[in-house]
């Protein structure tokens, strides 16, 4: 399997691009209904209808492939980036920087929010010791903040390869299933389309508040301005190593991580702007794709299934 960037002139197979986005994003609908009929984001079930949420992108991918055989039969795990594990190597080295880098950048993401006054960090952890108090039932012993600390930090690691479970049923659809099917267009409109409609799918749970705590209209464009960020870099991931696994470990290492800045907040920050999927994020992923761009990395990607089963070579993008 060699890297190419010779054009290609393989078609998107559009109807099964819709007839996915609306199963997916309908599916997500449907599950988060009982949030919507009760308390929302207060209801004590709400811990098991997100991770089922998660499912649903998967969901629409199977239907989709063996209701519409796209991608044919014969090359289906190849095309969802399921197996062969080749080039062995490229695969290895990508996974292992999808476990750690995600981390590292939401920790830059702090650091930016920090620098650009979007938040005050308190090193203390005061108001995060506020935090866990309230989260504790009355009277019972407070734990060292510091000692609380070290471990949410020391247990990211195995967190993302916990949180890859649930993230593996998104990333079968958004980037297993959906980037392969849009890549004819060209790398980057295969990214920035599958990120916007990968921000998009979350609509459901943001109008209740979730990520942002904002019900509106604006807590949707965030979510969507943080799925194209990160969704370009999950794709990155997707691409240049033909396989979807690095995608669910940099998402589940994401995930882990995420939460890093109320920790280290001094009070609650405004996460459209300082979180990972806010503005700070922005500008850290930006960096990080201006330097991939720049250095060739979205030109040089091995080869995929196309839709009907035969090999795709990468567009010019």
């Amino acid at each position: 399997m060699t890297d190419t960037v010779l054009p290609t002139a393989r078609r998107v197979p559009w109807a099964a691009v819709i007839a996915f986005t609306v199963l997916a994003c309908g599916l997500a609908w449907l599950v988060a209904l009982p949030l919507w009929l009760g308390d929302g984001l207060a209801e004590p079930f709400a811990g098991v209808i997100l991770p089922v949420m998660m499912l649903t992108p998967a969901v629409a991918a199977l239907i989709v492939t063996f209701t519409m055989r796209t991608p044919a039969r014969g090359r289906r795990a190849r095309f969802l980036g399921l197996w062969p594990l080749r080039p062995a190597k490229r695969i290895v080295w990508l996974l292992a920087a999808a476990w750690l880098v995600p981390p590292l950048l939401v920790a830059a993401s702090i650091l930016v929010s920090a620098a650009l006054g979007f938040v005050q960090l308190d090193l203390t952890f005061g108001a995060f010791a506020v935090e866990l108090e309230e989260a504790l039932p009355p009277g019972s012993p407070v734990p060292p903040v510091g000692v609380v600390v070290f471990a949410q930090i020391a247990m990211i690691p195995l967190a993302a390869l916990l949180n890859a479970i649930p993230a593996f049923g998104e990333e079968l659809g958004w980037r297993g299933w959906l980037v392969p099917a849009l890549r004819p267009l060209g790398t980057w409109p295969a990214l920035l389309i599958s990120g916007a409609i990968w921000g998009v799918w979350h609509s459901p749970v943001i109008l209740l508040g979730y990520n942002f705590g904002r019900t509106d209209v604006t807590g949707v464009l965030l979510m969507i301005g943080g799925c194209v960020a990160w969704g370009i870099l999950l794709g990155w991931l997707r691409l240049r190593s033909a396989s979807v696994w690095p995608a669910v470990i940099a998402h589940g290492a994401l995930n882990a991580a995420g939460g890093l800045i109320v920790i280290f907040a001094a009070a609650q920050p405004d996460l459209g702007l300082a979180g990972p999927l806010g503005v700070a994020g922005w500008i850290v992923l930006a960096v990080v794709i201006a330097v991939l761009a720049l250095t060739g990395q979205f030109r040089r990607q091995p080869e995929l299934a196309g839709a009907h089963g035969r090999m795709l070579s990468a567009p010019r993008s």
